[in-house]
């Protein structure tokens, strides 16, 4: 365990991993199976430490990789995704959906973007929809830049503080740091789900009933 404990620290503290950080976040905006929040508060843990990284440094690449992740994303969806739907019959219920989709991107767009970039999966979703439905560029720029630097100082503080708080087992660091995200991503989730819940019913209570 020590031994694997000294690599780690030895290939976190190396000026490379600023670069490695810039190139996971990125790649787990279009490809989920890439854990960038753990990679983040890793690096932000063993910055507590020691003060490599440099803690501004790491949450700089991290919304670096994220920003540029999440614009390769969108540009799959306009790419392939637009002609896609430009191909639907005109009164298919994909056809609907599609422009029900368009229609609640530009009504909150940029709220829906900021708060997907939390929730692993839903991110890439998100941004590929808005691709694909051709959201703006620079209104999803802005947002984007928002959700990515807010995401990566709530990465670099959930990581940084665990380290302070686990200074001797960096370990219980990390695990801390990313349990507190895992939980915080579920609350999320659970919130959004309930809202959901509230407005089908609130939806359906409205509906005249039928004859």
């Amino acid at each position: 365990m020590d031994g694997v404990l000294d690599l780690l620290r030895e290939t976190i503290t190396s000026p490379w991993v600023y670069l490695i950080l810039v190139g996971v976040t990125a790649l787990d905006a279009f490809f989920p199976a890439v854990p960038s929040e753990a990679a983040v508060i890793t690096a932000a843990v063993v910055s507590a430490g020691g003060g490599r990284p440099n803690i501004i440094a790491v949450v700089a690449a991290a919304a670096i990789g994220a920003l540029i992740g999440d614009h390769i994303s969108y540009a799959i969806g306009r790419g392939g995704g637009a002609r896609r739907l430009a191909r639907l019959p005109e009164r298919s219920r994909r056809r609907a959906g599609s422009e029900w989709a368009r229609r609640a991107v530009d009504r909150r767009g940029g709220v829906i973007l900021t708060t997907a970039r939390y929730i692993p999966g839903g991110r890439t979703a998100v941004t590929l929809t808005m691709g694909a439905v051709r959201y703006p560029r620079r209104s999803f720029l802005l947002f984007d830049a928002i959700a990515a630097s807010t995401w990566a100082v709530y990465c670099g503080l959930l990581g940084y503080f665990g380290g302070l708080a686990f200074e001797r087992d960096p370990i219980k660091g990390v695990i801390a740091g990313v349990g507190l995200a895992v939980a915080i991503t579920l609350g999320i989730e659970a919130i959004r789900v309930l809202r959901h819940r509230v407005a089908a019913r609130r939806a359906a209570a409205r509906r005249p009933p039928a004859r």
